[in-house]
């Protein structure tokens, strides 16, 4: 008998895991091509934007994005010095068109007006939308960028930030893109910030525009006063650099836990460490919740992620699915002490590839107005148990299996 090399037999079963997983990519898109199809009306609560103090900071946080939108289009039109405008997706609809005309008004009447994109996410928006007068400074993230270098991670990570920042005196960080569909139709969460830690988050707008000096049209000089505090911090994972924060900002915020842990994220899929300070978490006493989308917009995604419930289940992480609507959140509250709002997945993209920012707060009135948003969200969820997750289809055992290497990608 003709022996096989062990690099043909590796081909193969290679070759057969990736046929698998593009046979079952393939059949999960028709899945979601009929769920979408007969997606009954959405319907989810939320919780009125208020302001409150945290220490020297005014907060807003904000959980429909109609409020979100009519309270940034509000702020443009009366912004008299500078507009720092930085979004992932950028609807060519209502929404997204009301913003393009107010940022033009703006500049219009004397407004230095800068704006930035991710090309890779409005592949699909028509690219005359992003055609601005010469007197709005505009620039997008390219698709692939670095010339010979593209390789190198920052020219391979998307930049999916949201930033809004208005006069050097307010400023908005969460997980809202620009869009129609996440006026209404999305479960997501947004802050507003007057005080100090605005000069951080347009510092880290002045950074990134300024970073690749043959992609922007003209530098900004850097923020000249940005003071120190404790109680407000901003994250920024700069691919370029090779400077991931928000991860170990996860890690660290969750080791110190001793009460409550509660999350909640859009796409979870967590790497071993991730995991293993959750586990540990919960074996010292700790209530480590979890909230994701029943159903996410990104059916692979929720595939991949479900791959990995078995063992936060089995370790007693409890996980509860959102219900009638998308929730595309990145928060976080702990101990009634510390939270984060701001764009970063759990998940290998946003962690270790992309440009993100998330805010790191340290206050009692934020984890109070948090966790009763969590309360609210929790009576819009269906709680999943492990003895309910052990009696799924087997097929859909195996095709998780099959699809977890894809974690490495999503």
């Amino acid at each position: 008998m003709r022996r096989v090399p062990a690099r043909s037999i590796i081909r193969r079963v290679i070759g057969a895991i990736v046929a698998a997983q593009l046979t079952i990519v393939a059949a999960l898109q028709v899945v979601a091509w009929h769920r979408k199809r007969r997606r009954p009306p959405v319907n989810f609560p939320s919780v009125p934007p208020v302001p409150f103090d945290a220490g020297d900071t005014e907060v807003e946080i904000f959980t429909y994005g109609q409020d979100l939108y009519d309270d940034m289009l509000a702020e443009i039109r009366r912004a008299t010095d500078t507009v720092f405008f930085e979004t992932f997706i950028w609807k060519d609809d209502a929404i997204g068109r009301a913003f393009k005309r107010e940022l033009i008004a703006a500049a219009d009447r004397g407004v230095q007006v800068y704006l930035i994109w991710d090309e890779f996410a409005n592949l699909v928006i028509p690219q005359r939308f992003f055609r601005f007068p010469a007197h709005v400074h505009a620039m997008k993230h390219p698709l692939i960028g670095g010339g010979v270098g593209f390789l190198h991670p920052g020219n391979v990570g998307r930049d999916h930030r949201k930033i809004l920042v208005i006069d050097s005196e307010v400023a908005w960080v969460g997980g809202y893109n620009i869009g129609s569909l996440y006026a209404t139709e999305w479960r997501d969460t947004h802050a507003k910030f007057r005080g100090p830690v605005v000069s951080d988050i347009e510092n880290a707008f002045v950074d990134f525009w300024n970073m690749v000096p043959k992609r922007r049209p003209a530098p900004l000089p850097d923020v000249a006063k940005r003071p120190w505090h404790a109680d407000m911090r901003v994250h920024r994972n700069l691919p370029r650099h090779f400077l991931y924060p928000i991860r170990g900002m996860y890690l660290e915020a969750m080791d110190r836990a001793t009460r409550n842990i509660w999350l909640t994220h859009a796409y979870l899929i967590p790497d071993d460490d991730m995991q293993k300070v959750l586990r540990d978490a919960v074996d010292r006493g700790v209530d480590v919740r979890i909230i994701v989308p029943a159903e996410s917009n990104h059916i692979e995604a929720d595939w991949v992620s479900r791959s990995y419930y078995r063992a936060l289940l089995e370790s007693g992480v409890r996980l509860f699915l959102y219900q009638n609507a998308m929730v595309h959140s990145k928060t976080a509250t702990i101990d009634g002490q510390w939270s984060t709002i701001g764009t970063a997945n759990i998940d290998s993209l946003s962690l270790l590839v992309n440009y993100e920012i998330n805010v790191d707060i340290t206050s009692v009135e934020v984890a109070d107005k948090l966790e009763e948003i969590y309360r609210v969200d929790l009576g819009n969820c269906r709680e999943l148990t492990l003895e309910e997750w052990n009696r799924r289809h087997p097929w859909m055992k195996v095709s998780e299996a099959i699809l977890r290497p894809l974690r490495h990608f999503l």
